[in-house]
């Protein structure tokens, strides 16, 4: 049985820093994983594909509406959707191809199968050809990612009822198109269909949209993507579809009881995501599961069993590639005793629609909720002198501190760009600095920060 310091079982985010973390300590590191394409479900078929086809569709867009702005005129503007996703796989290829790069510069082994526990330090894994070995590791991570959560009456069949993985490489653009969630992955891909020319419908049972989010966040993006073309139902709950002749009925209920069908040529649930462990027999090495599936770790990310770490989707939380990334290392680094920092408090969370929303740390409803007295600034982008020459004028930039430090609770973005400028915020809340010192920030003019 060949032995190892860490073996890191999945190569997603999470999994691959780690592994690669491991190996720049000097840790003798494997790392297992089912699928041929390293990267996982962000760079296979979530982040990487989805913001190639976000930022593709958006150009289309604008070439349609927004160019003769300029004094660019198109007249003959088409849709390559083919060349389109030809691009967004060359894209994923390209990044695949680097990690696979990062694994042989970092002499990580790699371990193609799927993997289950025999016990706390044993794995057994099957191969592609169905052959079986074992392998031991003095410290295990888990770190297989999520899947994309199913409703029970309405089964992913990859036809008419698709998930985002569906979603992201549909044969052509359809007519019509539910999205039934409006979260961040139903809005993204919902907006890329939109702008290609699909009616888009999104149902919601929350009372707005990213309900996780600011509320006023929320509320404004409803406004800007009502204007792209989007359609919305909010306060609304599917309760059951039929199939007939390849078009999708959706029934559902209104918040008066009312009941509503919508059809649409393709219905993508995007209801959020649940943890994929269903193949590791955790049992078997001591590792529990809460209520949902997720697996139970301490602080310091280790399950039940010390000896094994999880990170990523499935420990829950916000489910996001750099927090998994972050996660990864933080467990390397206790393993091999580097003095390991991370501070769940300043991760950011980032909306890749037109515009862009972004957010780090707490919200008004969640400031409210505790009673933390906190003071608001808010300044629109349609008073930026860099936003206007853009016309990129919608969405606004707000902060929350505390009333007598000045320290920043919470900063919460929506307009053009957010997903590079919360960095700033995000600086500024790790070295906890006040709202004074980002004033005296000499910033260049005219920007968008």
């Amino acid at each position: 049985m060949e032995r190892f310091d860490v073996i890191v079982i999945g190569a997603g985010p999470g999994g691959y820093v780690a592994a690669i973390r491991a190996s720049q300590l000097g840790l003798k590191t494997a790392c297992i994983e089912k699928y041929e394409a390293l990267g996982g479900t962000c760079l296979n078929v979530g982040c990487i594909p989805s913001k190639a086809l976000l930022t593709s569709s958006e150009l289309y867009h604008q070439a349609l509406e927004k160019f003769s702005a300029h004094g660019i005129e198109c007249n003959d503007v088409k849709l390559n959707w083919p060349k389109m996703l030809k691009r967004k796989d060359a894209v994923v290829s390209n990044i695949s191809d680097g990690v696979n790069y990062l694994f042989k510069k970092n002499n990580i082994t790699r371990i193609f199968g799927t993997a289950s526990f025999v016990d706390a330090n044993s794995l057994q894994v099957i191969k592609p050809d169905k052959s079986r070995a074992q392998y031991f590791g003095k410290n295990i991570i888990i770190a297989t990612g999520s899947k994309p959560t199913e409703l029970p009456f309405m089964p992913f069949d990859g036809k008419c009822i698709i998930s985002s993985t569906h979603a992201l490489g549909l044969k052509k653009v359809p007519k019509d198109l539910i999205v039934i969630g409006a979260g961040s992955i139903g809005l993204e891909l919902g907006s890329v269909y939109c702008r290609l020319g699909s009616n888009v419908t999104v149902l919601e049972a929350c009372d707005r949209l990213l309900p996780r989010m600011d509320k006023e966040v929320g509320t404004t993006m409803h406004r800007i993507l009502k204007k792209q073309g989007l359609e919305f139902h909010l306060e609304t709950k599917v309760s059951g579809h039929t199939i007939k002749g390849g078009r999708v009925s959706v029934t559902a209920e209104t918040k008066k009881g009312d009941y509503v069908t919508f059809e649409a040529d393709h219905v993508l649930v995007a209801i959020g995501r649940r943890p994929f462990t269903g193949e590791l027999n955790v049992a078997a090495a001591g590792v529990t599961l809460d209520d949902r599936g997720f697996i139970n770790v301490n602080g310091d990310l280790q399950t039940d069993a010390p000896s094994i770490y999880a990170v990523g989707d499935v420990i829950g939380g916000w489910m996001l590639a750099h927090e998994a990334e972050e996660e990864g290392i933080y467990a390397v680094e206790h393993i091999g005793e580097a003095g390991p920092q991370f501070n769940r408090d300043v991760v950011p969370g980032v909306v890749y629609t037109w515009p862009e929303v972004a957010a780090v740390g707490k919200n008004e409803e969640e400031l409210k909720a505790s009673k933390t007295p906190y003071k608001v600034g808010k300044f629109p982008f349609r008073a930026s002198g860099r936003a206007v020459a853009a016309e990129e004028v919608d969405g606004f930039i707000k902060v929350l501190i505390d009333p007598e430090t000045e320290e920043i609770l919470g900063v919460h973005m929506i307009g053009p760009r957010c997903s590079d400028m919360i960095a700033e915020a995000v600086m500024a809340m790790e070295f906890q600095a006040s709202a004074e010192d980002i004033g005296m920030m000499i910033h260049a003019h005219p920007t968008f920060t």
